[in-house]
């Protein structure tokens, strides 16, 4: 028996353990015509999750060394697809569009070590097909209040005045406004009473021997009391995720389909757990997926009309690393 179901179907499958309380893991690939649900205690013991304090594993603690070494596209060919995009906003069919590649990468790490050894608020290890480390919470429903965090914002932490630098940056400002207000929007499609709790707030991560900032805002909504009935149906009407489409996010979605060099696949898709009464989610970055025994690393980043190919790339290039 297969394990993706298609767009339909799995949503559907979604809403069947939904309404039943049912515990459940769901994956949904970034274009949601493959979509994985089953209950909890159905998993076989090839996939691994953990959604901050939920986990089905272990701890292992790395204690050999590790190699890992990348080899990103050139900064020519990333300033040839940055100018198609630059070239899409200025006729004004986005306005802000999240570019991404994969990178060749080699690691002496298997995927299911890098999984362990990881350290990331969100992870998951798919039968040896992926894995994913992920620093973005896509949203969170508890009682009937659901609360989505867009991220959208890196700077390197060790940079002088960093944080005040990147909260200062007019650019970042720019995107990460569109972002929250482009939430806003898809919260106001399932819900109600939408707020901006929090708006641009800083969290640190480690990225490799490197430590980065990044930008984050919290975003809250009601839903009706039955939404646990639903949860295949309300997440078809939000997904992909804004942070890693764009705004306006229909015509930044087709964009990407016609620029980027290849298909996202589960990258930048969604997973999560459904415990039987609340429900926690990521966005899929930070993603390695194995093809025919070669590694891809998949990053990106928001473009803005002002964006510079130098910083867009290497920003890029900084977001391949072992979060260990």
């Amino acid at each position: 028996m297969m394990d993706w179901l298609n767009k339909e179907k799995g949503f559907e499958s979604i809403n069947t353990l939904g309404k039943a309380r049912t515990p459940f893991l769901f994956i949904i690939s970034y274009d949601t015509h493959k979509i994985f649900s089953k209950a909890l205690h159905t998993l076989d013991d090839n996939i691994l999750y953990k959604l901050e304090d939920l986990r089905n594993y272990s701890v292992q603690k790395r204690e050999q060394d590790y190699r890992f070494s990348k080899a990103p596209l050139s900064l020519s060919a990333y300033q040839k697809s940055l100018d198609k995009v630059l070239e899409e906003i200025k006729q004004g069919n986005t306005y802000l569009l999240n570019l991404t590649f994969k990178t060749p990468i080699k690691t002496n790490l298997s995927l299911k070590e890098i999984f362990y050894y990881a350290q990331s608020k969100f992870k998951l290890y798919y039968k040896d097909e992926f894995v994913c480390f992920s620093p973005e919470r896509f949203v969170e429903i508890q009682n009937n209040t659901i609360a989505t965090y867009p991220m959208k914002g890196t700077i390197d932490a060790t940079l002088p005045h960093a944080k005040a630098s990147i909260l200062a940056n007019q650019k970042e400002m720019a995107e990460h406004v569109m972002i929250v207000d482009l939430m806003r929007n898809d919260l106001g499609i399932i819900g109600s009473d939408i707020k901006v709790e929090k708006f641009r707030y800083v969290e640190e991560i480690k990225a490799g021997d490197k430590r980065l900032l990044q930008i984050s805002s919290k975003i809250t909504a009601q839903l009706p009391h039955t939404w646990q009935d639903n949860i295949g149906t309300l997440l078809s009407q939000i997904l992909p995720a804004g942070s890693i489409t764009g705004t306006p996010k229909k015509k930044s979605i087709e964009i990407i389909e016609k620029i980027e060099d290849s298909k996202r696949g589960f990258y930048t898709g969604v997973f999560g757990i459904y415990d039987g009464t609340s429900l926690s989610s990521s966005v899929m970055i930070r993603f390695i997926e194995k093809h025919q025994k070669q590694l891809h690393y998949q990053s990106g980043g928001g473009i803005t009309l002002d964006s510079q190919a130098k910083s867009e790339h290497q920003e890029l290039i900084d977001k391949i690393y072992l979060p260990f």
